[in-house]
């Protein structure tokens, strides 16, 4: 592979990684309802990402740092939904 087409690479990575929560976010809006979201695998999730955001910040990567805290960020906005909505159902 051409060594300029290494960065559209990581760029698409980065960019289905960081929104690839957003869907699911959409769908906890809408229906009130998080009962298929497990709290164990967004947990993990979000303490993984941590990890990767130090990793970054080790290496003083910002693309794996803004990446990784985009990507946090959703994960917590899930979290909340799920201690909003998850105990209605």
């Amino acid at each position: 592979m051409n060594n300029h087409l290494w960065p559209a690479v990581g760029a698409a990575a980065a960019l289905l990684t960081m929104f690839s929560f957003v869907p699911q976010i959409i769908k906890g809006f809408r229906t009130k309802s998080v009962k298929d979201v497990s709290i164990i695998t967004l947990v993990q999730l979000s303490i993984g990402v941590s990890l990767w955001m130090l990793y970054g910040a080790y290496l003083r990567d910002r693309i794996i740092i803004v990446a990784n805290a985009i990507t946090l960020t959703s994960l917590v906005i899930l979290l909340v939904l799920y201690f909003i909505y998850g105990r209605k159902a």
